[in-house]
């Protein structure tokens, strides 16, 4: 077979990844073994092999111990719908970050107080070092993690107050906007950016990924009068959502 300029190897993953896209290779078939694909490409044992690393890593086949590599089922991407702010009466803590309503899902919360490392601190317009109360979510849809959350406020705000802990006291799990109201700060902007990158061990361990599998991060920052409240990274695994954004047009 020929393979023109581009590397056998990036050839044969590219005709095995059209199989699996068309459905001639359906999911949960088994990829053709080593000495098959050595064959019918006529290629070395390591030409195959980096053709698989290459399906792998795009998380298009998994391998199974003992018993070969086969096609992954590959899911209907989820809305991740990014609408802006929701009052605590309109949504729980779940809704506010994935205010999709047709989705039901439930949530756990662990905080606990820490120091701001550089990019945190940056972030919150802090020192380094300086104290954070830190609260990490998982969100569950039928059972199911497939979000991540981490937020992180300042406890020069919010320390010694009731609303210290998001997720207790008066008003816990009413929101960042109302926890602040309650401080008298006014919560009026939030910027978001979302960007991709490897996802971490425990990241996609506990999304129910593949070690690098990719992850979309939204990290999202709430602002009274110019001053971070609270900045959080909500990460989901890349191939089972799409971010949608529903935004305002403000009227002259």
């Amino acid at each position: 077979m020929a393979f023109g300029d581009q590397p056998a190897y990036l050839r044969i993953a590219d005709d095995l990844r059209k199989k699996i896209t068309t459905g001639e290779l359906p999911p949960h078939s088994r990829l053709p073994s080593q000495a098959r694909l050595r064959q019918e490409y006529g290629v070395s044992d390591t030409v195959a092999l980096e053709a698989r690393k290459v399906l792998k890593a795009e998380g298009l086949v998994e391998g199974r111990s003992g018993s070969g590599t086969y096609v992954r089922e590959r899911p209907v991407p989820r809305l991740l719908a990014r609408t802006g702010y929701r009052t605590a009466a309109e949504s729980s803590t779940f809704r506010q970050e994935q205010a999709d309503e047709r989705v039901p899902g439930t949530w756990q919360a662990v905080s606990e107080q820490r120091e701001a490392d550089a990019e945190t601190a940056r972030r919150l317009l802090v020192e380094p070092g300086a104290r954070v109360m830190r609260t990490r979510y998982r969100f569950r849809v039928a059972g199911e993690v497939v979000m991540l959350s981490t937020s992180w406020e300042p406890l020069d705000l919010t320390g010694r107050t009731p609303v210290m802990l998001p997720e207790e006291g008066p008003l816990g799990g009413r929101g960042v906007v109302e926890r602040m109201a309650a401080l008298d700060l006014v919560v009026d902007n939030v910027v978001e950016e979302v960007g991709a990158r490897p996802g971490l061990l425990e990241e996609t361990t506990a999304l129910g990924g593949g070690p690098g599998h990719p992850v979309l991060v939204v990290s999202r920052t709430y602002y009274a009068g110019g001053r971070p409240v609270e900045t959080a990274d909500v990460v989901v695994l890349a191939e089972r959502y799409r971010v949608a954004y529903h935004l305002p047009v403000k009227r002259p």
